[in-house]
């Protein structure tokens, strides 16, 4: 090979090793950042929303789990274990961290804040800190429980509105109640009062536009996920009892202690789908409303209000359930921050 020849073969090698490094970084800048609040030990689907969260390390850079309590699961402390329980299975813990958030509502706990020792205190400092850190992308808060913790992070710190993202998993709006949301009234309200970009992934029990038609059906759980995700050396107790070294085992076991709804047997992953509409946003269809009111737990349109939040219904509950399935057989860890 002459000398010319060997010249444009190496500045076509350069060219191909510059590509693909810039290729990497431009994956890694159109990540989501993401914290995920949960009250993780309620019933099944915040441990299949964890689960597939960290199943998609090409989507997502999960900066934390976040937890609080809620009416169903035990305090804080139970629902930090159930978490731990699924971050252990999917063979990232310690490495994803998980803060205790609050027991109460964010009535009971804001005009406590600058206390030393304030009832979720772990978790609302964490989300400031993930929402100060210097990023060319904005922070995704992606609750999955009340909004006790979200709220009382913008209470203390207003400045963390414009650089945060809020995708809700709750309500049955323009329907009155919802277990999310009834479980701190008040944290809704201050939100829907402060200027932040607020989503709400719609539940609407017994609707076919609501996050309750994206069910998992008992058949395909005990066909699609035994042995499913990476397998670790120390087994993990769940909370039904049982040894286990996957999520997917541990899947099944969540399916089989709990009760389960039509026919044939199914449960709804209300939390995967928001879950799953941030990594897709063509999953689910959008639209922005003027902000509503909630007077004695009803909601009150405002048609006047300037202030516009985004409402998420009509999911895709085919091609979201197809994806669960798919990362749980092939799926790609997240890299811990």
């Amino acid at each position: 090979m002459n000398g010319e020849k060997m010249k444009t073969l190496k500045c076509v090698l350069l060219l191909i090793i510059i590509s693909l490094i810039y290729s990497s970084c431009n994956v890694e800048s159109e990540k989501t950042r993401v914290i995920l609040d949960t009250d993780a030990n309620n019933e099944l689907d915040d441990q299949h929303a964890i689960a597939y969260m960290l199943f998609n390390g090409n989507d997502f850079d999960v900066e934390g789990i976040t937890v609080n309590k809620t009416q169903s699961g035990g305090d804080v402390d139970q629902h930090y274990k159930e978490a731990e329980r699924v971050v252990k299975l999917c063979n990232l813990y310690p490495e994803i961290k998980i803060y205790k958030g609050a027991n109460g509502t964010f009535d009971e706990i804001k005009d406590h804040v600058n206390e030393s020792d304030f009832d979720g205190i772990d978790a609302v400092n964490f989300i400031i800190a993930r929402a100060r850190a210097k990023s060319d992308r904005r922070l995704v808060l992606l609750p999955i429980g009340k909004l006790t913790n979200i709220a009382l992070a913008l209470h203390q710190d207003p400045s963390i509105a414009s650089k945060v993202r809020i995708v809700w998993l709750g309500s049955n709006y323009p329907d009155p109640g919802e277990y999310n949301q009834d479980n701190d009234l008040s944290a809704l309200n201050y939100i829907l009062d402060v200027s932040v970009d607020f989503e709400i992934a719609l539940v609407r029990y017994g609707k076919p536009s609501g996050t309750d038609a994206v069910r998992a059906y008992l058949s395909d759980i005990e066909e699609k996920m035994p042995g499913k995700g990476p397998h670790i050396s120390d087994p993990v107790i769940g909370r039904h009892g049982n040894a286990f070294t996957n999520f997917g085992d541990y899947s099944l076991n969540l399916f089989k202690n709990i009760n389960l709804h039509g026919d044939p047997p199914s449960r709804a992953l209300f939390d995967m789908a928001a879950v799953a509409i941030v990594k897709n946003p063509s999953w689910a269809i959008s639209s922005k409303i003027p902000g509503p009111k909630l007077v004695n737990d009803n909601w009150v349109d405002q048609p006047e209000n300037p202030r516009k939040i985004t409402i998420w219904e009509n999911f895709n509950k085919e091609k979201i359930m197809q994806d669960f399935y798919y990362c749980m057989e092939n799926y790609v860890l997240v890299k811990p921050q």
